[in-house]
């Protein structure tokens, strides 16, 4: 019987080590925290293991700070050798990670950071993304915009590559839809002096609007837009993240905005209803974007550690059966595309009171259209 016990403890799988890097300072702290959370949740709901393995966790704050990228994904790849990399927020950030995620060929779950290399030209077999491209949501919105019948439009972003990947995407639908783009304008990031753009929008008079903010800048671009009286003639509509997370803060200026995104608050499944209850009571706060993203990000993980039984070292079969899986997200059902960016329905969601609630679907089953990636 001794024999057989030592057996045992030898098939016993070392733990898989999963380096979280991630915002824990500055601007993006708030939504590092949430990804985080949501990641461990579902860890949790499968019994703190996946594919049998516990989990040992290596954490990074990477500042959302693109020149420390480099430095600070090769503390978790060769100080720490961690298995898998989850990150991060930041896409300038992001895109460093998944040149070092490449070259080390350690696997990389992008839970937020659209930026659209990361699934078009730095594509890679390892590279996998749980969140969005940017030109997703830019798209769909897009294709609210035309259906509404707008035909003249003016766009506004930080310039960087989120906001003008964002405004491309806007951009391609509004104009497929019938419709013309007569100006984009754009300020440096992280900057809020919107005056001046805002005095050219009321001088222009697009029919509509489109806005890519987050966090902070979105907060004080939808008061001011309100302030300078735009919001009664000239309707704005944005991609999620202008009101995702910045609803109290808006107040009465952000009533009524309509937006498109691959989550809303009221999304009414047993999935859904579940995940939020199941949020809210282990932290004490409601989920958002950010944490749906986390949480996917686990659950594409642990299917593929379920296939392979917890033995990274069956690394195709591992990224094929988290290419083909279908993720059972709160979200909604989602695949992967080819270039493993999830492929997923964007809902158009209307502002009432502190909640984005969903109107109906802008776009079923978008999926990114992965340019320039050679798999």
């Amino acid at each position: 019987a001794a024999a057989s016990s030592t057996a045992f403890t030898q098939t016993q799988l070392p733990p898989l080590k999963v380096g979280l890097m991630l915002p824990a300072t500055g601007t993006f702290a708030a939504l590092g925290d949430m990804i985080e959370r949501g990641f461990k949740l579902h860890v949790e709901e499968q019994g703190g293991k996946l594919g049998g393995r516990t989990i040992q966790y290596f954490k990074v704050d990477d500042e959302s700070d693109p020149s420390k990228a480099t430095d600070n994904v090769n503390k978790l790849i060769k100080r720490d050798n961690v298995d898998v990399i989850v990150g991060t927020v930041h896409s300038g950030v992001a895109l460093a990670m998944a040149r070092a995620a490449k070259d080390s060929n350690t696997m990389l779950i992008v839970p937020n950071a659209g930026a659209d290399a990361i699934t078009g030209p730095q594509c890679a077999p390892n590279i996998f993304r749980s969140s969005f491209s940017n030109w997703q949501p830019g798209y769909a919105t897009g294709v609210v915009a035309a259906g509404k019948g707008y035909k003249r439009a003016m766009t506004i972003t930080w310039n960087y590559a989120a906001g003008n990947e964002t405004v491309k995407g806007f951009t391609e639908a509004f104009e497929k839809g019938g419709g013309k783009v007569i100006k984009d304008l754009s300020l440096p990031f992280p900057g809020v002096e919107f005056q001046p753009l805002l005095t050219e929008i009321a001088s222009q008079k697009p029919d509509v609007v489109f806005a890519f903010f987050a966090g902070g800048g979105a907060v004080k671009f939808v008061k001011d837009y309100d302030a300078a009286g735009l919001k009664k003639s000239i309707p704005l509509v944005g991609s999620g993240f202008l009101t995702d997370g910045t609803l109290e803060a808006q107040g009465a200026s952000a009533q009524g905005l309509i937006t498109a995104l691959h989550y809303g608050d009221n999304i009414e499944t047993p999935r859904n209803t579940a995940f939020r209850n199941k949020f809210a009571v282990t932290y004490k706060v409601n989920p958002d974007v950010y944490a749906l993203q986390g949480y996917d990000a686990a659950q594409m993980l642990a299917i593929g550690l379920a296939t392979v039984k917890g033995d990274l070292g069956k690394k195709d079969a591992l990224y094929a059966a988290m290419n083909k899986a279908q993720i059972d997200s709160p979200r909604g059902k989602f695949t992967l595309s080819p270039q493993r960016n999830p492929t997923q329905d964007f809902y158009v969601r209307e502002v009432k009171g502190n909640y984005n609630v969903v109107t109906g679907i802008a776009v079923k089953a978008l999926a990114d259209p992965g340019r320039g990636c050679k798999p």
